[in-house]
């Protein structure tokens, strides 16, 4: 997948080399601009919506944090009581996760830098990715689900910019910009066009839109995936 590495190469130089100090703030209680605050807000809210996809008790069951972050889904899935393997494309952030992750959920925990979707990382009863997919071409997040259905038991959680009005327009103007002037874009999708594309790539499962997050600049959409 081409278009997929080239992006997957841009995304961790953005977030590993540029954005990292940015990124640690934006997910910790340190003060931030009126406008980082509501992008905060936003994410927090989609945080508990992804969660409240998944059981309450995670006790035995395996779950994959696709592009951990900062950590901040690690520690709730681990609270559940999951085993999670907590990847990110970015070595820092994954750094910084694992020293705030409580060392009482240690023993729960493998972080690791990378594609979320090595072969390495094994099997799982879901997947969570927030965040992760929204740089990408509805082929890719197709591919992606794609390489997870025979891995995954149960479902994959993920998020994507919703095709609004203004999210089109500002991807437009995005695409003016040469590419090493500017951090990756966020690609908007609409989940009929997903479900499409997930289909032509080989996934045999049902996908549906959860719920959409409208909070300042973050806008994004919950989607559920089951095989």
């Amino acid at each position: 997948m081409p278009a997929y590495d080239q992006t997957l190469d841009r995304v961790e130089d953005y977030f590993d080399r540029t954005a990292t100090k940015t990124w640690e703030r934006l997910t910790s209680d340190a003060p931030v601009s009126r406008v980082r605050a509501t992008v905060r807000a936003g994410r927090d809210r989609m945080r508990n919506i992804m969660l409240s996809r998944l059981p309450e008790d995670l006790s035995g069951k395996r779950v994959l944090d696709a592009g951990c972050g900062a950590g901040q889904m690690t520690t709730e899935l681990a609270a559940r009581g999951a085993d999670v393997v907590a990847v990110d494309i970015s070595p820092s952030l994954v750094k910084i996760a694992e020293e705030r992750l409580p060392e009482r959920f240690a023993p729960q925990v493998t972080f690791t830098s990378g594609d979320m979707h090595c072969d390495t990382h094994g099997d799982f009863d879901h997947v969570v990715a927030m965040d992760s997919l929204i740089y990408y071409e509805s082929e890719d997040i197709g591919a992606s689900l794609a390489r997870f259905c025979p891995r995954v038991r149960g479902s994959v959680v993920f998020t994507v910019a919703p095709r609004t009005p203004f999210l089109m327009t500002f991807w437009g103007v995005g695409k003016l910009f040469p590419r090493s002037d500017r951090s990756p874009i966020m690609i908007p999708h609409a989940p009929g066009n997903l479900a499409k594309a997930a289909l032509q790539q080989g996934a045999r499962g049902n996908l549906r839109e959860v719920e959409r997050v409208t909070s300042g600049f973050y806008i994004s959409t919950c989607l559920e995936y089951r095989a």
